[in-house]
């Protein structure tokens, strides 16, 4: 959520920025300056009105004390008439602050000035192509046909037990998304990422926190008895670890990583584009989160991306990132990164990754700060990444690796595995 201060102070600036996002963000802006400015002049008139109304009540108390009784109560009826004015101003301003904050609800964070103009992911713009793609031999399968030839993946069993979009995974299928797991939390705890294990539902509050709410709820499975949200992603329980909480610069940089399903509602039409592992209603992700102080986050945005470059390199994977343009930026984000895996059998890029900077718009909502060297509190920015989301790296792996006798493992997780072929 952006801060009414620097809305009121870039107000212009702001409304320019949001057009990256392909929206006529004025009407929004000039309801959030109206409205704090009426708030303002309410809060001016209740801090009036309480200061008289104290200024009378220690003026009876000095009147009882002499004996002036007539005179006391005589002001005891301006005090009654006081209540009731601070009661109806008090109303009128907690209206008000409701008000300004539905418009702030719906204002996306402003995107960094490079995000570049364009309405979908066919105008994200490619920064850079790593990797030699793979030539197949004849007959290659794509990953879902290749899951029921070496029976690893059952699609229709876990279709059975609770609808599409919720693979059963079996034998070494199952041990190499054990191993990628355990692989992927490895190589982020080695560079500094405390790991955590993090509970798989978070309350309303949370999913306000991280921005989920209320932009994405219909895309989030509610269980409506408790109030409770299954976690769309690792980010939302994560992030929320530092909700409400003051932190000292010297604790700064916080990294933290961990693994959780993730549960999405929304997994997409029908057609090739999504068939097996390529877009699931339940799947396995590694999350890295980052907690900065605002002058080096994008440092910090950078080194993340390096990290999950040398994953993918280390994996042997042909890769590509690219920097989201406005009209694909999520609502939190101000500047995106993707990255996407080729898939040889598809013939396609799969979108593996996403590291983004929510600069201060999650901390605002999550009243995340941090006391900085001049000893008043200022917000954090907040970063994450995946690192790895499993489905498309394991159906990439399936068939960038296929050869006519087998799959072969990337030679990085055969520790984990504990083989080399599936066959």
């Amino acid at each position: 959520m952006l801060q009414v201060s620097h809305i009121r102070e870039h107000s212009e600036e702001i409304i320019k920025l949001l057009a990256i996002r392909n929206i006529d963000a004025k009407p929004m802006i000039d309801d959030v300056l109206n409205f704090d400015e009426e708030r303002r002049q309410l809060q001016t008139m209740l801090d009036t009105t309480k200061a008289e109304m104290n200024a009378i009540s220690k003026e009876i108390g000095s009147l009882f004390k002499s004996g002036q009784a007539e005179k006391a109560n005589a002001l005891k009826s301006k005090t009654s008439e006081l209540k009731e004015t601070i009661k109806t101003v008090e109303q009128e301003l907690n209206e008000k602050a409701e008000a300004l904050n539905n418009v702030l609800y719906k204002i996306p964070n402003v995107p960094n000035p490079i995000v570049p103009n364009g309405n979908s992911d066919e105008d994200n713009l490619e920064t850079l192509r790593d990797g030699e793609i793979p030539s197949l031999h004849d007959g290659a399968l794509p990953h879902w046909e290749l899951a029921k030839k070496y029976d690893i993946i059952d699609f229709e069993l876990g279709n059975k037990i609770a609808g599409a979009g919720f693979p059963v995974y079996k034998g070494k299928g199952a041990r190499l998304q054990r191993a990628l797991i355990t692989y992927f939390l490895d190589k982020n705890t080695e560079v500094g990422y405390t790991e955590y294990q993090l509970p798989h539902l978070v309350n309303e509050a949370s999913g306000f926190g991280t921005g989920q709410l209320p932009d994405k709820e219909g895309q989030m499975y509610h269980v409506t008895e408790d109030n409770l949200y299954l976690i769309p992603t690792a980010e939302v329980p994560g992030t929320n670890i530092f909700r409400d909480v003051i932190l000292s610069e010297s604790e700064l940089p916080i990294g933290i990583t961990g693994y959780t399903p993730c549960f999405r509602r929304e997994a997409g039409s029908y057609g090739a584009h999504v068939r097996g592992l390529n877009r699931l209603h339940q799947f396995d992700k590694v999350e890295i989160i980052r907690v900065e102080h605002p002058s080096k986050s994008y440092k910090a945005l950078d080194n993340m991306v390096s990290h999950v470059q040398d994953i993918l390199k280390e994996l042997k994977l042909p890769y590509r990132i690219l920097r989201l343009c406005g009209g694909d930026l999520t609502f939190a984000s101000a500047l995106t990164y993707d990255f996407e895996v080729f898939s040889a059998a598809q013939e396609r890029w799969l979108e593996v990754s996403s590291v983004s900077n929510f600069e201060t718009y999650q901390s605002n909502r999550l009243k995340l700060r941090f006391k900085n060297s001049d000893g008043k509190n200022e917000l954090a920015h907040t970063l994450n990444g995946s690192s790895l989301a499993l489905p498309r790296i394991l159906a990439s792996i399936l068939e960038n690796y296929q050869t006519e006798n087998g799959i072969k493992i990337p030679e990085a997780l055969i520790p984990y595995t504990g083989f080399d072929i599936i066959d």
